[in-house]
């Protein structure tokens, strides 16, 4: 009785803060998101979100290459009528944006993936499941609505990893993204160092860092315990029967290496997947020129030009900066959708200048489903819309079509100082 009371009680509470945060007039960027998101989730799991690999080299220059993108705005332009839809695999959107796949979303906030689904349909822009989601993906295309991709990491087991596909196909999903940067896992020091473990688990090293954030532990972790009689899993991870029998969770599965990651996939093995996959498919991570052409001679529907937000390569070159010339080699054979340190609706305007199809967000959007659940995820997607109807407006564009090359400046298209001089 206690702990239905307990319960009971968190879920208020919990319901009560959304309204103040997610739609307070306090919260005017992404930016605040990120700082409310901050105070509600412990650190090792908000720097989980927040971090990336080995020195955060990579995740930085992906900001410094978006902010060294100078736009060219043009004036006395009638944009009373201005219209930032576009059409994507032959459906219209109302932003030339979507939410990519974010594998936290479900352990920062209770079912977070169907809550990034919903508030995903209600701006009419698609989204995204990851494949280490922990709401079953059945569940999230059923109650998410709107327009849903499935992202595919393969494991050890690759038939293991094709049960998957095969499941995000008969529940309806559009489009299969294939990531292929990640033959082995990335080295995240600051999640060692937080002692960040999946499911997240309470132990004494991590005890006081729950215990000073009970809205998470409640509104979150004990939700699951309370509503699904379990903690957190990996819903979407198929384990053949014979791996079930040597593991008792789908973390200790890893031990006979069944979710280590692939390190033999080829462009064979995405043409196998083309074959078995008869929607949409995408492969997700690419930034050479070489490689996109590799993937559109495979049958490949579009590419993701991302560096994985910085996750993975802390030395590779960010997807601003790839894409110009995978846009030059592929740019109408393929879809381009770019990624990476997106926070502001100008940022979406600079990749499409760029020549991407459209934009996606990640962390921009984990961090209102960390703040608020639907009502946050709403409210990030309200914020970066508003920029880019006003970044269109001052640029003197009506439509997305409009935007060219014409309309930025790179850096070495300035002088030294970055600015031009009169």
């Amino acid at each position: 009785m206690f702990c239905f009371r307990l319960q009971n009680i968190v879920y208020h509470i919990e319901e009560q803060v959304i309204k103040v945060t997610a739609l307070d007039k306090n919260v005017l960027n992404i930016a605040d998101l990120r700082d409310l998101a901050h105070k509600r989730l412990t650190k090792a799991l908000f720097d989980f979100c927040d971090k990336g690999s080995e020195d955060q080299v990579n995740m930085r220059a992906n900001r410094t290459a978006l902010d060294n993108i100078k736009l060219m705005p043009r004036m006395l332009r009638d944009v009373s009528g201005r219209d930032p839809s576009i059409t994507l695999f032959e459906k219209k959107h109302a932003l030339p944006l979507m939410i990519g796949p974010t594998g936290p979303a479900g352990f920062v906030w209770y079912r977070g993936e169907t809550e990034l689904a919903r508030a995903a349909a209600k701006a009419n822009i698609p989204f995204t499941v990851a494949s280490t989601s922990n709401t079953p993906l059945e569940d999230i295309y059923q109650n998410g609505g709107g327009t849903q991709w499935y992202q595919l990491y393969v494991w050890q087991d690759i038939e293991a990893s094709l049960v998957t596909a095969k499941r995000a196909l008969d529940a309806g999903y559009e489009a299969l993204v294939l990531t292929i940067d990640s033959p082995v896992y990335n080295n995240r020091e600051i999640d060692v160092r937080n002692g960040l473990k999946f499911p997240p688990a309470i132990c004494a090293r991590t005890a006081l860092d729950v215990i000073l954030h009970p809205r998470w532990l409640f509104g979150t972790l004990a939700k699951y315990y309370f509503a699904e009689g379990q903690l957190p899993a990996f819903s979407n991870i198929h384990i053949p029967d014979e791996q079930k029998a040597n593991a008792k969770s789908y973390m200790s599965a890893s031990t006979t290496g069944f979710l280590n990651r692939n390190e033999t996939l080829d462009w064979d093995f995405v043409k196998r997947l083309r074959d078995l996959w008869p929607k949409k498919l995408l492969i997700k991570s690419v930034l050479h020129p070489d490689d996109a052409a590799a993937a559109a001679s495979c049958g490949v529907d579009g590419v993701f030009v991302s560096n994985h937000a910085g996750n993975v390569n802390d030395c590779a070159i960010t997807a601003w900066d790839a894409l110009p010339a995978i846009s030059d080699a592929v740019g109408g054979k393929l879809t381009l959708i770019a990624d990476t340190g997106v926070r502001r609706g100008s940022d979406v305007l600079k990749g499409l200048a760029l020549g991407a199809d459209v934009v996606a967000v990640g962390r921009a959007t984990l961090y209102g489903v960390a703040a608020a659940g639907e009502a946050g995820a709403t409210r990030a997607l309200e914020i970066l819309g508003a920029e880019i109807r006003r970044t269109m407006a001052v640029m003197g564009l009506n439509r997305i079509s409009d935007i060219s090359r014409d309309h930025i400046r790179l850096p070495a298209d300035l002088p030294v100082s970055g600015y031009a001089r009169f």
